[in-house]
Parts: C-alpha cells; sequence; structure tokens
C-alpha cells in the first residue's frame, strides 16, 4: 500500500521529533509493541533518537545501519535484482528492508529508510532530497517516497532530520490506530 506523507507537516514538525518520539515509546509501553529500524542515509538517527527516550529499551528492539548494497543484500536480504532493477533508492527496496528486518527482529513493527541525503548521489530522476520509506506491522506494508527537494534546497543533516521526522509522525499515526 502506497502512503501519502507531507512534506510541510514533516518540516514543520522538524523541531518535535524528540518529542514525538516521546509519544512514540509511551504508547508502544502500553500498547505492548515493538519496533526495529533498517536504516540507510539516517545512519542511525532514528535509533539515536528513540535511545534518548527513558523507557526505550523496553519497545525498541533493534537499529541497523545498512549504508551499503553489500549489506542490504547480506543482512536484510534485499534481493540484488531489485537493487539492479529500480536502484537502491526505490520503496521496492525500502520494503525488502522493512520485510528483512521485520524477520530478523520479531518485532511488531519494522520501519526502513533509503535516499540521497547530499549533496552529492543524485540519480536520473532522483534529485539529493529523495527518500523512501517503508513500514511494515502486522499484515500491513506501507511505502512512500518522500520529495524533500520540493521545499528548496536543504543540506545533509536538514534531510536526515526530515527524515526522521517523516518516520516518527507516520509511526505515531500507526501507533495510535494500532487495536
Amino acid at each position: 500500500m502506497h502512503i501519502d506523507l507531507d512534506e510541510i507537516k514533516i518540516e514543520e514538525n522538524l523541531p518535535e521529533i524528540y518529542a514525538m518520539a516521546e509519544k512514540s515509546v509511551e504508547l508502544m509501553l502500553y500498547k505492548n509493541i515493538r519496533v526495529s529500524f533498517a536504516e540507510s542515509c539516517t545512519g542511525g538517527l532514528l535509533s539515536e533518537i528513540i535511545t534518548s527516550v527513558p523507557g526505550a529499551s523496553s519497545v525498541f528492539e533493534a537499529g541497523f545501519c545498512t549504508y551499503s548494497e553489500r549489506i542490504k543484500m547480506k543482512i536484510l536480504s534485499v534481493p540484488e535484482s531489485v537493487i539492479s532493477e529500480t536502484t537502491v533508492v526505490s520503496e521496492e527496496t525500502a520494503l525488502h528492508m522493512a520485510r528483512g528486518m521485520k524477520d530478523i527482529s520479531s518485532s511488531d513493527i519494522a520501519v526502513s529508510v533509503t535516499g540521497i541525503a547530499g549533496p552529492s548521489g543524485a540519480m536520473e530522476g532522483k534529485p539529493v532530497g529523495t527518500v523512501c520509506v517503508a513500514f511494515c506491522y502486522g499484515e500491513t506494508e506501507e511505502t512512500t517516497t518522500l520529495k524533500f527537494y520540493k521545499l528548496g534546497e536543504r543540506d545533509r543533516e536538514t534531510i536526515r532530520k526530515l527524515t526522521a521526522s517523516a518516520v516518527y509522525l507516520h509511526l505515531n499515526e500507526i501507533l495510535t490506530d494500532w487495536k
């Protein structure tokens, strides 16, 4: 299932990343849910943010920074054919990363991110600021491509933080609706 996330709303919530992570931990503690992250362009930022919250050890299962294609394939079982056909920055790759993380961790929710934080690395049709995200929980699989370049030029650190903001915004939506 493809989800739409609003880049402008994401940017507006950028200062609230740590507060959103606190809400995530509170909801997961209350609902007895565990989460794991498979990160590429965020380089462990999602994991750093959640582990800054007291109580995270009860809900945070694992975080893998799978930066290279080789490690995405070896650790998360992303098929080489997916990377060669769709590139490493694709919703298909992100989905396989999240599936692999869910399988490895047995978490209730697995989230993955893969993208181009810049300043180099742009590909044809995928400028700096393109980030693909996937969420796997229960029988649901969701993907989206965030287009932060639509907000204007952003530096590497801002793109990483915008991605974290997007993840925690949607994670809290999932957790709020969780039965």
